[in-house]
């Protein structure tokens, strides 16, 4: 009975471990973070449909700074 016991909590514990670690979950709020950045800068931009600089530019240059960020995050390892 108390070997029946020890085994259900330890497949309870392995149920309830996450993914991922610490790290990457904070790696991943700063890439989500630069991905919001990129489309915020990408709407400032005051050009006719969006063909200046910010939106042609700068805006998609830091949002796929933030996807390679996220990608990192990923296979980051705990």
């Amino acid at each position: 009975m108390a070997a029946n016991k020890i085994k259900n909590s330890a497949e309870q514990e392995s149920t309830n471990q996450l993914v991922f670690g610490k790290k990457n979950y904070t790696i991943m709020l700063a890439g989500i973070g630069v991905v919001i950045l990129g489309l915020i800068i990408m709407s400032l931009d005051k050009e006719e449909y969006g063909f200046g600089f910010l939106g042609l530019t700068l805006g998609p240059i830091v949002l796929m700074a933030g996807l390679i960020i996220e990608f990192f995050a990923i296979f980051a390892k705990k």
